[in-house]
């Protein structure tokens, strides 16, 4: 089971106009299990991410969103991402605006363990009914 994780600053970036869900840039990023986010980080700059010089296009398409009694609901096509060349190992997927100056972070998921992925490999990320709920 892939477990959701929201970082603490994203429903006040929401709030702050940080973030333009139907605009936007939202962008993939990769982490080691080393380099674990926690939920105080707040912007791309706080963490270390691997390399993606291996990947291909690693942006969200956002496909709906919805409001329903103040609970703002956003889904997301699922994306699968294809290694060119040998990837570095990671556990953590997570989405960053990329559009924001600074990075913003949005939230990450934690596959519960090591991936691996060599050249011509491909992996799904099935972002599932909702990508995120914000309230």
């Amino acid at each position: 089971m892939v477990a959701y994780n929201k970082f603490n600053c994203f429903v006040a970036d929401v709030h702050n106009k940080v973030h333009n869900m139907g605009a936007d840039t939202i962008t993939v990023f990769l982490c080691a299990a080393a380099n674990a986010p926690v939920a105080t980080n707040t912007i791309l700059a706080n963490l270390t991410p691997i390399a993606y010089t291996n990947l291909s296009a690693r942006v969200v398409t956002i496909s709906a969103s919805s409001q329903t009694s103040g609970t703002y609901s956003a889904v997301a096509t699922d994306l699968t991402l294809t290694a060119s060349g040998t990837v570095a190992t990671f556990r953590y997927i997570g989405l960053y605006n990329d559009t924001s100056t600074s990075d913003s972070l949005i939230c990450w998921y934690d596959y519960g363990s090591d991936v691996t992925m060599t050249s011509g490999q491909t992996f799904l990320i099935n972002f599932g009914a909702s990508l995120f709920q914000s309230t």
